[in-house]
């Protein structure tokens, strides 16, 4: 070892472990996204199913129950869309990643009886 090589293992090592944490943010940060879309197009789901349950009772009620699954699953319902005795739901929220900002994440289900 050369007298100009003390200490480089020491900025190499410093610059492996920034490279680490920036992976490391970025993955907490894609887990975040995936999680929140994964748990929006659930209550989408479930909120089209329990809509189109409602829709015996007219096309606003099948809306409202709808709305009623989402609001409890903290997700907004953009649109509700009747269809003879089908309904198509999309819900939305919004989840925050940190140093990435906020981004929208979004559902879309269909139920209605088998044909």
């Amino acid at each position: 070892m050369t007298e100009g090589d003390r200490g480089s293992a020491s900025v190499v090592g410093a610059f492996v472990v920034l490279a680490l944490v920036v992976v490391t943010a970025m993955v907490v940060a894609v887990g975040a996204a995936v999680s929140a879309r994964h748990r929006v197009q659930a209550a989408a789901d479930l909120a089209a199913l329990a809509g189109a349950a409602a829709l015996v009772e007219g096309d606003a009620a099948g809306c409202v129950a709808a709305r009623a699954v989402g609001d409890r699953m903290a997700a907004e319902l953009v649109e509700c869309v009747p269809d003879g005795w089908d309904l198509e739901v999309r819900l939305r929220a919004e989840v925050r990643l940190g140093r990435f900002g906020v981004r929208e994440v979004v559902g879309v289900a269909r139920a209605g009886p088998v044909e």
